[in-house]
C-alpha cells in the first residue's frame, strides 16, 4: 500500500510517499525561511499565502516518484494539527479534493504523533535500526516540547511538557538578542562548538528531574539580560562563548529529564524527535547521560526530524492498514450560509 501524505501546520509545504514498513518512495519539502526570516520568526497570513503557492508543485514533484503518479497511490493522510490554522486548511483541502476526485480512502494525522514515529521512516537503501514498543520520546521543536510514554501507535501518553516557551522558540529568541538571524537553532548549535560555556553564566531552567517539565521563559530573560548589559557580542569568540552557554543550559534540561523519565519508567528506549532533535548537541549529550545508566538512544535522521511529509504518511499508513477512513466532512460549510459554496470545493 502506498500512502501520499501532506503536510502543512507551519512554515514547511511538505508532500511525501511511503509504503509498507515505512519505505520513503519520495519526500519533498518547500521551505519557507526566506520568506519569514526578515521578521525573525514565521508569519502566519505569509505562511498560508506560501503554502497555497506550493502546495500543487511539491504534491506533483512527490508524484512524479511513481509510475502512475496519483493512479498508484492507495490513500491519502494529511495533518490535521496542531498547527496554524490558515497554513492547516491548505493542506487539508488539497487532501481533501484529491482524496473526493479519486476516491482514495483519506485519513488526518496528529503532527505531534507523526513526529513520535517518525524514528520507523526508512530512507534510502540503508535499512535504520528502529525501537521496540514501549518507549520514550523526547519531542522537542519550535512550538512543541514534551516528554511522552509511546506504548502503541495508537496509545501516547503526555508525561511532561513545557509550561511556557519551546525549546525551538527559545533558540530563535535567543538568536534574535544576538543578531543571529532566522532560524536560530543550527546557527546557535554551530557556534556552539567553538564556545566555552564556563565563560558566561546562565541558569538551568528547572534542573529538577523529580518533575518532568520545562520552563524556557526565565532562560530567554537571562539572556536578554544579559545583552541588556553586555550588548550583543561582537567578537566570534566572545558570540561562541554565550552560544555555548545557551545551549548547554537548553540541552543539559533536556537530556536530563528526559533520561529521568526511562527510569522512573522502566523503559530502556529512548527517542528523539522534532527539529530540536538535529541539534548536535543534543544528540551527543542525551546519548552520553542514557548510555550511563543503560538507555539506548534512537535518533532519526535529520530529514526525519525537521517537519515533513513522510512521517504524516506513515502515521496514516498505519491507520488506513488498521481499516480506518476519515469522512469528507464539509458540514460545518454547509451549515454557514455565507459559505455554502465551499461544498463545491471538495
Amino acid at each position: 500500500m502506498r500512502v501520499l501524505g501532506i503536510e502543512s501546520s507551519c512554515d514547511e509545504t511538505a508532500a511525501a510517499i511511503v509504503e509498507d514498513g515505512g519505505r520513503v518512495i519520495a519526500d519533498v519539502v518547500a521551505s519557507q525561511v526566506a520568506v519569514h526570516a526578515p521578521y525573525g520568526g514565521v508569519v502566519p497570513e505569509l505562511a498560508s499565502r506560501a503554502h497555497l503557492a506550493n502546495v500543487a508543485p511539491v504534491i506533483a514533484k512527490a508524484l512524479e516518484a511513481v509510475p502512475g503518479g496519483l493512479d498508484a497511490i492507495d490513500g491519502i493522510a494529511v495533518t490535521r494539527g496542531p498547527g496554524l490554522l490558515g497554513a492547516l486548511l491548505v493542506g487539508m483541502s488539497a487532501g481533501k479534493a484529491m482524496a473526493w476526485s479519486r476516491g482514495l480512502p483519506l485519513v488526518y494525522v496528529d503532527h505531534l504523533v507523526a513526529h513520535l514515529l517518525a524514528v520507523y521512516l526508512q530512507r534510502g537503501e540503508t535499512t535504520i535500526e528502529t525501537p521496540e514498543m514501549p518507549f520514550v520520546a523526547l519531542l522537542a521543536s519550535g512550538g512543541h516540547t514534551a516528554i511522552y510514554e509511546v506504548r502503541a501507535h495508537d496509545d501516547v501518553e503526555l508525561i511532561g511538557q513545557t509550561r511556557d516557551d519551546a525549546a525551538g522558540e527559545a533558540f530563535d529568541k535567543a538568536a534574535k538578542l544576538l543578531g543571529l538571524g532566522y532560524p536560530g537553532g543550527p546557527m546557535i548549535d554551530r557556534l556552539a562548538k567553538l564556545g566555552d560555556r564556563s565563560k558566561v553564566e546562565l541558569p538551568l531552567p528547572m534542573p529538577s528531574t523529580k518533575r518532568l517539565d520545562f520552563s524556557f521563559s526565565g532562560l530567554k530573560t537571562a539572556i536578554a539580560r544579559h545583552v541588556e548589559k553586555h550588548g550583543a557580542p561582537k567578537d566570534e569568540r566572545d558570540l561562541a562563548d554565550v552560544c555555548a552557554a545557551f545551549q548547554h543550559a537548553v540541552v543539559e534540561v533536556l537530556a536530563r529529564k528526559s533520561v529521568a523519565a526511562c527510569k522512573q519508567r522502566g523503559i530502556p528506549r529512548l527517542v528523539l524527535a522534532g527539529g530540536v532533535a538535529a541539534n548536535a548537541g543534543l544528540r551527543a549529550r542525551t546519548t552520553e547521560l542514557a548510555t550511563s545508566v543503560g538507555v539506548k538512544v534512537f535518533v532519526p535522521p535529520i530529514a526525519s526530524c525537521t517537519d515533513n511529509a513522510a512521517m504524516i504518511a506513515y502515521a496514516g499508513w498505519l491507520r488506513l492498514a488498521r481499516g480506518e477512513r476519515d469522512a469528507l466532512d464539509m458540514t460545518a460549510y454547509s451549515k454557514s450560509p455565507d459559505l455554502r459554496r465551499g461544498k463545491i470545493l471538495v
